[in-house]
């Protein structure tokens, strides 16, 4: 038994859980850091935001921490964690590990100057990135996407899907909102997947201030579980791989909460 130091650290039950998920270790080369002190510091990182070379004293040096971060970010590893985490969250209440239908969205985001790529949203009057996310009925992610802020927000949705359409054949609805309304979008989704219906969630009429919309507050809700992550809030990432696995983190993170 382990005893936590941050609420961020992984409990014996949450670790039970993720442990037997984690890539084995190599026949070779210098003992392994134990990974249960190195996802403390990864996700103490995703929910207090500070660099790396800040972390405290008691988890391993940031740079032991930093590889497998970097690694697995490269690897898809994190995505993996994500699928398999989601499935159990989904069959937790019920649900089959394959969902039917998905929801789609967009915010713009600003980008730390040392970062990336980025652009300016025009619309928003913001530089920084777009995050796009792909999610499930009960907002967990089926897929996550960067991209400068300046491009049209149809141009990275396509993307996004021309990446995830082939992992998830079952798909046949797929709600959006305006921004991605048109007879384009829609046909362009068509030949990708003729199965699969778009559907544009139109905000209320004579609505003033924040409404939920149906379906669409699924996905708003996951990116504001996402930015209750100070790693998230703002996009200080260099590349867009770390950026992506950074919301995985933090959704593996907040799945495993749920689970145990």
């Amino acid at each position: 038994m382990q005893i936590a130091q941050y609420d961020t650290d992984l409990t014996d039950a949450q670790w039970a859980i993720l442990q037997p998920l984690l890539p084995s270790a190599h026949r070779r080369g210098r003992p392994r850091t134990c990974l249960r002190r190195v996802l403390n510091a990864i996700f103490y990182v995703v929910k207090s935001g500070c660099p790396w070379r800040l972390l405290p004293h008691h988890f391993p040096p940031w740079k032991t921490v930093y590889h497998p971060f970097r690694t697995w970010s490269r690897d898809g590893v994190w995505s993996a964690h994500n699928d398999r985490l989601r499935a159990m969250t989904r069959a937790l209440v019920g649900k089959r590990c394959r969902p039917t239908a998905a929801a789609l969205d967009r915010p713009t985001v600003r980008s730390d100057p040392p970062g990336g790529e980025a652009g300016c949203d025009a619309a928003k009057q913001t530089k920084g990135r777009q995050r796009f996310l792909l999610v499930d009925t009960l907002g967990r992610v089926l897929g996550a996407g960067v991209e400068p802020a300046d491009p049209p927000e149809r141009a990275g949705a396509r993307h996004l899907l021309d990446r995830l359409l082939g992992y998830f054949p079952w798909l046949r609805k797929l709600w959006v909102d305006r921004g991605f309304s048109g007879p384009d979008f829609a046909g362009w989704v068509r030949q990708r997947r003729p199965g699969l219906e778009v559907e544009v969630v139109h905000r209320i009429k004579g609505a003033e201030g924040f409404h939920g919309l149906p379906r669409r507050w699924v996905v708003e809700r996951s990116f504001a579980w996402l930015v209750q992550n100070r790693r998230r809030v703002r996009d200080y990432e260099r590349t867009e791989t770390s950026a992506v696995a950074w919301m995985h983190v933090a959704m593996i993170r907040l799945m495993l909460r749920r689970l145990a």
